[in-house]
């Protein structure tokens, strides 16, 4: 327990300068990550009092053994990697996760923190700021008769400045999540700056809300202070009537253009689960609805929002449906529950788009599906 305090110790002692003084210099024997050019990269961490350092991150299947060296620095190179944004953070000794101080690139998720790196090309430079013209994003409140609510929304290039209007996608965020999550680790900005300087996306308003009724917002941006992040969500009904209420709000606050047509929800998990009840609850709403491992059968019992599903499907798609898109890893534990909803929409007859891909129930999925689904909405 001494050692393991030590090493604690040790690992903060190298953050202090970077709390008491801005940090003007910088050791290259400790710069991590480096990003080289064939797409391997090196991570660094100084521990000299450890006796076993891992490297642990979505860039390998396993955890990482990292080599000491004489100065006391931890380090280990990756393999050439594919053009991606990688999620990282390093094991002590087997006991301490902790993030890399030298790399000041963070993201949370849940209450996870974690470092990222992005490797040039294909979609690490759909993932990564380019030189376009770049969107806004507000992070505004939506109050009503129930209270107030954060949320955060794009706005692409040019909407400050002109008077046209624009489509709307509401994108939802999975349990857990809040209205920073397609943001920060979705980077739908980003994203969305990239694709529509590209054409690939027609330039479009983007809301993203906070699909946990029992707080007002994203830890520590509310009267409810710094509570600490969990596994929270609604799927009890709630938040399928507030969006509803987000919509009719954001066409009176925004350039919308206010209809069916002009309209898009979609999410991932949860929020795919949202998207999927709320589109066929209110099917005079959005013509266009993605599912990004969506959580289809999981909401709380005895919601009569939830029930008759068969009867609420056959109502939207006979009212009209531009895209209903789909998307699930083949390792995602939805997997079979997404299978056994496109089953019922095969013997239905209704059209849709599948998207399956490799991996499970993660953030480099959703990605991808963001990426496709943005690019196929508001074409016609």
């Amino acid at each position: 327990m001494r050692r393991y305090i030590a090493i604690l110790v040790a690992l903060v002692a190298t953050s202090l300068p970077a709390l008491s003084q801005q940090n003007l210099w910088h050791d290259d024997a400790t710069l991590s990550p480096v990003v080289h050019d064939d797409g391997r990269v090196t991570l660094r961490l100084y521990a000299p009092m450890a006796e076993s350092v891992m490297a642990v991150g979505d860039f390998a299947a396993e955890p990482v053994a990292m080599e000491r060296r004489d100065d006391g620095t931890w380090e280990v190179t990756t393999e050439p990697l594919p053009s991606e944004l990688y999620t990282y953070h390093f094991t002590v000794d087997d006991m301490a996760n902790v993030c890399d101080p030298s790399n000041a690139y963070m993201m949370r998720d849940v209450g996870r923190q974690m470092n990222y790196f992005i490797v040039a090309g294909t979609r690490g430079d759909m993932y990564s700021a380019q030189n376009v013209a770049h969107g806004t994003v507000a992070r505004t409140w939506m109050t009503t008769d129930e209270g107030s609510r954060r949320m955060t929304i794009y706005t692409p290039a040019g909407y400050e400045d002109g008077d046209s209007c624009y489509p709307t996608l509401y994108l939802l965020h999975g349990m857990g999540g809040d209205e920073e999550s397609w943001l920060a680790t979705g980077r739908v900005a980003e994203i969305m700056d990239n694709l529509i300087a590209q054409g690939a996306a027609e330039p479009m308003i983007v809301v993203m809300p906070n699909g946990c009724m029992q707080h007002a917002s994203a830890p520590g941006y509310s009267h409810e202070g710094m509570w600490r992040p969990y596994m929270s969500g609604s799927m009890d009904g709630s938040f399928e009537r507030h969006l509803a209420a987000v919509v009719a709000w954001t066409d009176e606050h925004f350039r919308t253009l206010a209809c069916k047509t002009s309209r898009a929800v979609a999410g991932l998990s949860m929020g795919g689960f949202h998207a999927m009840h709320a589109s066929k609850a209110y099917p005079a709403l959005f013509g266009y609805v993605g599912l990004f491992s969506a959580a289809i059968f999981r909401g709380e019992e005895g919601v009569a929002l939830y029930e008759d599903v068969s009867t609420r499907l056959a109502a939207q798609f006979a009212a009209g449906v531009r895209l209903y898109w789909i998307g699930i890893g083949r390792d995602d534990f939805l997997y079979e529950e997404n299978r056994t909803f496109r089953a019922m929409l095969d013997a239905a007859g209704y059209e849709y788009v599948y998207y399956e891909s490799d991996g499970g129930h993660t953030w480099r999925n959703w990605r991808v599906y963001f990426v496709e689904f943005a690019g196929q909405i508001f074409k016609e």
